[in-house]
């Protein structure tokens, strides 16, 4: 088909590439050809494409960078700052969409929706006096930087931090603090970081101040990744601002405290836990952020493989006794305990909960914010709840003897108690108890069951590579292949931009569950350590932690090396 007096000579080529990549017809390319020859103007065709829907800008961006032989600039490789220190004129970039990204070895990166525009390249190889080089960008990707980097959306950062800068940090009276947290840049500020953290998809912000400078951080998938900080300077305002909002005596530097922030952020509801402490150089903050509608009350999702899910649930079925949750903070032990509330949730029930603080509100539960403060501890909140006439009882978590005993007791008189323990396996949560002085007769007749848990990040289903590993690994990890006869596959993370070059996306659980028997109760009536307990449970069917992360890693879902470093943190 002859479309020579229709397109210039880069849309022919394009059109070519489009056809042999099967995402355009001939007829489709005839069809447009005939659009293009009726208007006045000559329209291109990636914008003909774009306005008739036919292709979405990502899809057009790649095939120009595999037409043009040019790298697709991803979306989380645009700057957060300019990379020149000269400024840039902003109708010029918008006009000719293009943004630079970095500079390497005297060049100029750039992302150019048209990577074509050769008086586009050369005006900015003379506007910045350095050889430049193109990539590929996506439309609106491009645009959203330019905004950010050179139009009136650079206030987002840079004028925030410039507008804060020339405040000069003294010992602010209580008013001045007030006034500092309430000021425009510094709401921004904080809104900002919070955000930031919702789009990375953080669990927790840490503010920590130090001598020259404030450090901000985000845990992502369990592991701490430095943030853009503000200046030293603006501590006071910020560590006030967020104490503020989350109802704390900001008065107050030299005890600890801990708040709570409600937030709507981007569409999502956030319950945003805040904790402060009192270091060297000012108060350290914590955020934890809580995501209600990004929580799955599911077994599977939690990472509970067939066997061990399939014997949790026997245990939750036995009417009375205790169930323990053991990990250290932030293993996923709460989510476990909800997932199982979720399971017992039903109108012939009635749960009731001690938690400190309550960290998802459930409908049809009635759930109890401890408060020391005015005597409402876990042992006198339930010593009165027994008196509401429960089926199953939560505890958030056994921190006395006293709250364990009560534990005890409710499970011997016919409740479901679910609660949690700090300790590095399921086997020293039996132990621990003991040491706590609970009576050895009374923990055999009540307890039912303990999971110990801990959260393994999952490897970026986009980038995941997989490969046959070496005998000798084979043999001392004692592994072996998910069917028999079959050369073993294990997988290693990669990076690319759907994981923010980490190789990771996301968290799962590990877990082992050990159901009490026979067995284990003559140990525990013998005081017999950790270890014995443990080998008498992994004789009775027990899957170990460090053999569930092994049995993931062959099924693609993680990587060995993330198996090992999480367990041996045990």
């Amino acid at each position: 088909m002859d479309v020579s007096g229709a397109w210039s000579a880069r849309d022919q080529a394009l059109g070519q590439k489009l056809i042999e990549q099967g995402q355009l017809t001939d007829k489709e390319l005839s069809r447009l050809t005939r659009m293009q020859q009726g208007q006045q103007e000559a329209v291109p065709l990636p914008r003909l494409l774009l306005n008739l829907g036919m292709m979405s800008e990502r899809e057009l961006a790649r095939t120009l960078a595999e037409l043009h032989k040019l790298p697709l600039t991803e979306t989380d490789r645009y700057p957060l700052a300019p990379p020149l220190e000269h400024p840039l004129p902003y109708r010029f970039l918008k006009e000719h969409h293009l943004v630079p990204l970095y500079q390497q070895d005297n060049t100029l990166a750039l992302a150019m929706v048209d990577p074509d525009d050769d008086f586009a390249l050369q005006a900015m190889a003379m506007l910045c006096g350095q050889p430049v080089r193109a990539q590929v960008g996506v439309g609106s990707e491009i645009d959203a930087a330019i905004e950010r980097l050179y139009g009136e959306g650079q206030s987002k950062m840079g004028d925030i931090l410039s507008a804060v800068q020339q405040e000069e940090e003294t010992e602010e009276r209580i008013a001045q603090l007030k006034d500092m947290a309430s000021e425009a840049p510094v709401i921004r500020l904080v809104n900002l970081l919070i955000q930031k953290a919702v789009e990375l998809r953080a669990s927790d912000i840490h503010v920590e101040p130090f001598e020259n400078r404030l450090n901000i951080r985000y845990r992502i998938d369990g592991v701490l990744q430095q943030g853009e900080a503000p200046p030293v300077n603006m501590t006071p305002a910020i560590i006030s601002r967020i104490k503020i909002l989350a109802r704390l005596n900001i008065a107050e530097r030299r005890l600890p405290q801990d708040g709570r922030i409600e937030l709507k952020v981007q569409g999502q509801d956030l319950d945003i836990r805040v904790s402060t402490v009192p270091t060297m150089h000012g108060e350290s903050l914590v955020m934890r952020l809580l995501n209600r509608e990004s929580v799955v009350l599911d077994f599977d999702a939690l990472g509970f493989a067939g066997d061990t899910r399939q014997r949790l649930q026997q245990v939750l079925a036995i009417p009375h006794g205790v169930l323990l949750v053991t990990g250290p903070t932030g293993s996923g032990k709460t989510t476990t305990l909800y997932t199982a509330l979720n399971r017992l949730n039903t109108t012939e029930r009635k749960l009731i909960t001690v938690e400190d603080p309550v960290e998802y509100q459930m409908e049809g539960i009635n759930q109890i914010h401890v408060k020391p403060a005015i005597g409402l501890t876990f042992a006198s909140a339930l010593r009165a709840i027994v008196r509401q006439d429960p089926d199953v009882i939560m505890v958030g978590e056994m921190r006395d003897l006293e709250t364990a005993r009560i534990c005890v007791q409710s499970a011997l008189t016919g409740h479901l108690v679910l609660s949690t323990l700090h300790t590095n396996d399921a086997a020293s949560s039996v132990t621990r108890l003991l040491e706590m002085g609970v009576e050895d007769y009374l923990l055999t007749s009540t307890l039912n069951g303990v999971v110990g848990q801990r959260l393994i990040r999952v490897l970026c289903p986009h980038c995941k590579e997989g490969y046959e590993p070496l005998p000798e690994l084979v043999r001392e990890l004692k592994l072996e292949p998910l069917v028999p006869g079959e050369p073993l596959r294990l997988f290693r993370p990669v990076g690319c931009g759907h994981c923010a070059h980490t190789g990771y996306h996301g968290r799962l659980a590990i877990q082992e569950l050990l159901v009490m028997n026979d067995d284990i109760r003559k140990l525990v009536l013998s005081h017999a350590d950790a270890g014995q307990i443990q080998r008498a449970a992994v004789a009775g069917g027990m899957r170990t932690m460090y053999g569930d992360g092994l049995l993931k890693a062959r099924q693609g879902i993680t990587n060995v090396e993330e198996v090992i470093r999480v367990t041996q943190e045990a």
